[in-house]
């Protein structure tokens, strides 16, 4: 079977949606879009890393499904409008996305963290899930309604080791996606957020690159003691694109192996 094709006989989750995913040049951006094209849906994709974007598309629709790549940086509202605007010209509207990219870094206690990288974490990961949803809402209003999903983390319910800007900016992550679900529910858009834990990805390999030990930690601290394949993170985005959950919103789903339970 291929990256993009399901089993002859099988229900697609996303049939003929049109899905933006964010952060989508590796990790659990890039296992998502495969599988949301898997399930049926166009995916536009966006990152900063273009080239990657253009290889991941390029196997998507190498595969038979439908898949469009608009580098750019979410920090920025003029990229993100180019972005959604592009997804509506190719494909005719916006039904669903994942707003999953990302920022972080191995964690220093609080005073001894650069305000660079404050403001980086901050940028991302607060600002980018606000310039997505700023600009992805008025598309879907527009054909009815919609599905958003954005990426928190662990990091968003409880202090977890990681920096204090990650812990915060992940808590906000919460509060933008339950305010907009409060807002839009009852316009026909649902906006749900995954609380994600440990996962194998190009930056989690990079932190624990830079502090070994961490692995160790981050697989312990979860009830299954292993860390996430991004494939079952992204797994949990399409069933909340998905009418198959119809009746959940504003909700902070976990994907962290037992890590909050524990």
């Amino acid at each position: 079977m291929s990256n993009t094709q399901s089993a002859p006989g099988t229900s697609l989750a996303l049939d003929g949606k049109v899905a933006m995913i964010t952060g989508a040049s590796s990790g659990i951006g890039a296992a998502a879009a495969r599988l949301f094209a898997r399930e049926g849906a166009a995916v536009v994709v966006t990152a900063r890393r273009g080239e990657r974007l253009r290889e991941l598309t390029e196997e998507i629709t190498g595969g038979g499904g439908r898949a469009l790549a608009v580098p750019g940086d979410i920090t920025s509202a003029e990229d993100v409008e180019r972005v959604v605007r592009a997804a509506v010209d190719t494909f005719g509207r916006l039904d669903c996305a994942f707003n999953n990219a990302g920022f972080a870094t191995a964690g220093t206690v609080l005073h001894e963290t650069g305000q660079d990288i404050y403001e980086r974490t901050m940028d991302v990961n607060v600002r980018g899930v606000w310039n997505c949803l700023s600009h992805q809402i008025p598309e879907m209003l527009k054909s009815g309604g919609g599905t958003i999903v954005n990426t928190s983390s662990v990091a968003g319910q409880r202090a977890t080791g990681a920096s204090a800007a990650y812990v915060a900016a992940k808590h906000a992550v919460l509060g933008l996606t339950r305010a907009a679900a409060a807002e839009y529910g009852q316009r026909g858009i649902r906006v749900n957020a995954l609380v994600v834990g440990s996962t194998r990805t190009e930056m989690m390999d990079q932190v624990i690159q830079a502090v070994p030990e961490l692995k160790e930690r981050f697989e312990d601290e979860t009830l299954q003691k292993r860390m996430a394949d991004p494939q079952e993170v992204a797994q949990a985005a399409v069933w909340l694109c998905g009418e198959r959950s119809s009746f959940v919103t504003g909700a902070a789903i976990s994907v962290d192996g037992g890590t909050t339970a524990a």
